[in-house]
């Protein structure tokens, strides 16, 4: 009978300084010349005991426990749900320090990364609202809510049922959260309002991990800075009677929703995309207004998440193409087509490429909407669309706007860029990492000329921003 191997206690360092600031929330710590990347409500000037939970040859990461804050960077936390519900894990850092960090996340990016001549970098924009500034909140109902460290071994656990968010790495754990900081209200206030009316009334929750059993599954509230407010409930095995109990609640219970929506879901995953929705109340969209634009945004439709200072973001693209009116302008990673649409009163033609079918049809929505004609959208692999035939017939661009996702542009595209040449690039990033990569693929053509970090989201790690290439003398 072979024995069980011993769990090995866990390695603990105990007293270490805190550093720096590191990529993707966490910091730097060092022991004996070893960088730790350390995780944890921490800053730079505090001293933690650091339990080790990864050995690499060059590093070590490790979790950070009894913290000790001496941090100049810190400032009192909001939220009550802050270290257990992991989307805000900035909360702790002063605004100061946490703009202060993304531009020098970008500096660090372009400089080690692109290694490419760089200008002199702009003051990153930082948010004026930062919180109460999200438009779009998902909510996942449970029937296994997450257990506090207090409650774990205990046999009267009370109502197991949550409204709320998952815990990070844990898909059939759900927070139950009281108050969230990144919408402003009535989102508050809704979400704990089906709640209550929920288990009052002996609706069920959603069971996550076998996925066949309870009414409730998801709640999505949108709104927009005109003051619109949609909600979409996803109903996963509800009676009829049951959804029709939830929806004339919210009905009467809310008068400010415009759009009352809800989908039946029995999936083994959340998206509603392929998936018939139906207007309960109200009208089937919502409309954002930025500047004289309008922008019609159904239950499946995306959209930035913080419009005002997305507003600032599109402008700051407008001004770095400095548009004379006679351009071809090709916007790449369209999306729904609201820069595009931004740029076409100082363009001759807008073409914009996305490869989200659906964003493309609310794109042509909008040009529709907003009576533009001289924007025209097109879905489909970015590779693949944008070939020496597509541009024969659109016309070469003489300038090209891009915002890819995350992975950055795929080669294809950038030798593309590079064989039609346009004069002015102007490239926005959620990834400075990925975007660095690109602008030292460019560097054989293109000088960089405008860096502008943008703040997006405060109280988290990301960062957007905006690079202006010129084609090379």
């Amino acid at each position: 009978m072979s024995k069980k191997k011993e769990k090995k206690a866990p390695v603990v360092l105990e007293q270490i300084a805190i550093l720096d600031f590191a990529a993707e929330a966490k910091c730097i710590a060092k022991v004996n010349d070893e960088v730790i990347f350390v995780q944890g409500a921490v800053a730079p000037g505090d001293i933690a005991d650091l339990r080790i939970i990864k050995s690499k040859k060059s590093f070590k990461q490790a979790q950070a426990i009894n913290i000790q804050p001496l941090s100049k960077h810190r400032t009192e936390v909001a939220c009550s749900h802050f270290g257990i519900c992991g989307g805000c894990k900035w909360q702790h850092v002063s605004y100061e320090s946490q703009t202060a960090f993304k531009a020098q996340q970008v500096k660090d990016n372009l400089t080690r990364i692109a290694k490419v001549k760089l200008p002199e970098f702009q003051p990153i924009l930082g948010s004026e609202e930062t919180y109460y500034y999200r438009n779009k909140l998902e909510f996942t109902f449970s029937c296994a809510r997450w257990l506090t460290e207090d409650e774990i071994g205990k046999e009267d656990l009370g109502n197991m049922n949550a409204l709320g968010f998952h815990v990070p790495g844990r898909f059939d754990k759900i927070l139950p959260v009281d108050h969230c900081y990144l919408q402003p209200d009535p989102s508050n206030v809704i979400r704990n309002g089906v709640r209550d009316f929920a288990i009052a009334n002996g609706i069920s929750y959603y069971e996550l991990k076998n996925q066949q059993e309870g009414a409730l599954r998801n709640l999505i509230i949108r709104n927009t800075v005109t003051d619109e407010w949609m909600v979409t409930v996803q109903f996963a095995y509800a009676t009829e009677e049951e959804i029709k109990l939830v929806m004339e609640y919210l009905k009467s219970s809310f008068p400010m929703i415009t759009s009352l929506n809800y989908v039946v879901n029995q999936k083994g995953n959340d998206t509603f995309h392929d998936l018939e929705v139906v207007c309960y109340y109200g009208k089937p969209f919502m409309v954002e207004t930025m500047e004289d634009l309008k922008f019609q945004i159904g239950p499946k439709s995306f959209f930035q998440t913080n419009a005002k200072q997305a507003l600032k973001l599109y402008q700051l693209v407008r001004e770095y193409a400095d548009l004379q009116g006679n351009e071809v302008v090709y916007d790449l990673y369209t999306g729904t087509g609201t820069i595009g649409l931004f740029l076409a009163k100082h363009a001759t033609k807008v073409v914009g490429l996305e490869y989200v079918e659906m964003a493309v049809e609310d794109a042509k929505i909008n040009a529709e909407l907003n009576g533009i004609t001289n924007a025209t959208f097109f879905a489909g692999d970015m590779k693949k669309v944008l070939t020496e035939e597509f541009i024969a017939i659109h016309g070469a661009p003489d300038v090209i706007i891009t915002d890819p996702p995350r992975a950055g542009m795929d080669l294809d595209v950038v030798n593309q860029i590079l064989a039609v040449k346009p004069k002015k690039i102007v490239y926005v990033s959620c990834n400075p990492a990925t975007q660095a990569r690109d602008l030292a693929l460019l560097d054989v053509a293109y000088e960089v000329d405008v860096v502008h970090p943008v703040d997006m989201f405060p109280q988290t790690h990301h960062v957007e921003n905006i690079v202006r290439l010129r084609v090379k003398n």
